[in-house]
């Protein structure tokens, strides 16, 4: 039997270490240095909407903690599609990430009959960091003062009360949507082009009831010009707090909210996607994240027990059986 000599087996290790070396210390030397450069933070809505208004504190702060400048670009469009999509097929090297929202990420994989992305294989979840309740809101001159005066009229005069929208596929629509399977009752939906048109429809007393998010209907629920029901998240407002849930209401297992959370491309690196995770997470769950988002009732993220991928998985399942409920599609 032959052997290698010593000094022959000791040149064969060294080659094999250093091909190691060289197959591992990208990777590392990469995730080491990230970021390097300014990085891109796309917020698939128009400037000055609710996904703007959470991603412009995000990214402020996580620049600072990174060391970079992380720059907001608004890429509105087919309910945020067009920017989430924008992020499916940039280079996962971590200079290009999404402010996702439950449209984007959860919905409009259901909602929409073409969707040129992928909600899971397309994104790596990096973390939540903000989510705000639905309220149920009604017109004051109505009989309806109680969630429960609301069901029992439905079920009195099925199909026949009128709930208003944003329009088809948001938020509002679905969580009514979602509710109406929750209490065994039907509601008519009516569907507008944005929540200020409904709420001025609702004010005026042309429909008498909306599901609107709380940081659209807040300044209407305070001036008296509309009366809240409940809100949808799993704890009340600290806008609202005299305002119950709709769990707390009879409806235990009943929750949705919109929220927001920071996705990348598919295939990032598992040292720069880690480095994320815990720069955003220490953000959302900074003191300085929650004063800069206002009094809109959008609340921070601060439990991360739950990663966001489980957390997604749970979402689209939820609202991929209220949009076949509700016939919801968008082409």
């Amino acid at each position: 039997m032959n052997f290698l000599p010593s000094r022959s087996l000791s040149l064969l290790f060294a080659l094999l270490f250093a091909l190691l070396g060289a197959l591992l210390l990208p990777g590392l030397s990469s995730a080491q240095s990230y970021p390097s450069k300014p990085i891109r933070l796309v917020v698939p809505f128009p400037a000055g909407g609710p996904t703007d208004i959470v991603a412009r504190p995000l990214a402020i702060l996580l620049g600072e903690n990174l060391k970079q400048q992380v720059v907001i670009d608004n890429r509105g469009g087919a309910g945020g599609s067009i920017g989430a999509d924008l992020v499916a097929k940039s280079a996962p090297d971590g200079y290009t990430l999404l402010m996702g929202t439950v449209g984007t990420n959860a919905i409009n994989g259901s909602l929409y009959k073409q969707l040129a992305y992928d909600t899971i294989k397309d994104f790596t979840p990096i973390a939540l960091v903000a989510s705000a309740p639905v309220v149920i809101v009604v017109n004051p001159a109505t009989n309806i003062n109680t969630l429960a005066d609301l069901v029992r009229e439905a079920k009195a005069k099925p199909d026949s009360i009128g709930f208003g929208s944003a329009g088809n596929g948001t938020p509002g629509h679905l969580t009514g949507a979602l509710f109406e399977t929750t209490a065994k009752i039907k509601l008519k939906h009516i569907p507008y082009k944005g929540s200020a048109p409904a709420m001025t429809d609702l004010i005026g007393g042309q429909i008498p009831v909306m599901f609107d998010p709380i940081q659209s209907a807040i300044t209407h629920i305070n001036s008296g010009r509309v009366r809240p029901l409940a809100v949808t998240s799993k704890n009340r407002s600290p806008l609202l707090p005299n305002v119950p849930t709709v769990a707390e209401l009879g409806y235990p297992q009943f929750e949705s909210t919109a929220w927001w959370a920071v996705f990348g491309p598919a295939k990032m690196p598992a040292a720069i996607t880690d480095k994320l995770r815990a720069e955003t997470q220490k953000v959302a769950a900074s003191a300085a994240f929650k004063e800069r988002l206002g009094n809109l009732g959008v609340l921070p993220n601060t439990d991360f027990k739950e990663s966001l991928a489980d957390f997604q998985t749970k979402e689209i399942a939820k609202w991929a059986r209220t949009v076949r409920d509700s016939g919801a599609t968008v082409d």
